[in-house]
């Protein structure tokens, strides 16, 4: 009985190097239980069912989406909105979250909450992508294409002409790809189509 007491009065009133290790270790298991929590959490949110779980996007781009190359093909190869909008490395990957917080807001205030209202922002919102697209030179294309990986032998003759000359001129996939999946926007201008 007595070791037992003394055992609990010791974990009541720890001498000095008990209570820093225990810091220590509160510490550990804290930022452990924390960034396990983070990284779930920002995986939740690149999931095609998260994207599609507001009206705004439900409704407009993903039924476009779904008529595009990148949600069905002859491979089964399915690039789903955060293969596109959310960069891969950790670093890119929290910026653009951080980025696209101020969406949030715009959720909140309904800014894009009708079909009226989107399709009045749609050419505001693509500009704003194509430029962080072409200012990453179009990192998350990259994920899936590359120039390195193409084999422009086998590709139709335009195309093969088109890749080797953004090669040649040090162009970036959306340069020419605007448009692959989700519709082009109405009152787009040539300095839109460069």
């Amino acid at each position: 009985m007595s070791a037992k007491k003394g055992w609990w009065s010791r974990l009541r009133s720890p001498t000095a190097k008990y209570s820093i290790l225990t810091l220590l270790g509160g510490g550990f298991v804290a930022g452990i239980l924390f960034w396990g929590g983070f990284n779930t959490g920002m995986e939740a949110t690149n999931t095609l069912e998260f994207c599609v779980s507001c009206h705004e996007m439900r409704d407009n781009v993903y039924q476009e989406y779904k008529q595009t190359i990148h949600y069905s093909n002859r491979t089964g190869v399915r690039a789903v909105c955060s293969d596109c909008h959310v960069p891969k490395d950790w670093t890119h990957k929290i910026v653009r979250k951080v980025q696209a917080s101020k969406e949030l807001y715009g959720k909140v205030m309904g800014t894009i909450a009708t079909k009226e209202k989107f399709e009045a922002k749609r050419l505001q919102l693509a500009r704003n992508e194509w430029k962080r697209m072409k200012a990453s030179d179009s990192r998350e294309c990259r994920n899936c294409h590359s120039f390195d990986g193409m084999n422009t032998e086998v590709q139709k003759t335009r195309a093969k002409k088109q890749h080797e000359m953004a090669l040649e001129d040090k162009m970036t996939c959306i340069d020419c790809h605007k448009g692959i999946a989700h519709k082009k926007p109405e009152g787009m201008t040539e300095e839109d189509e460069l």
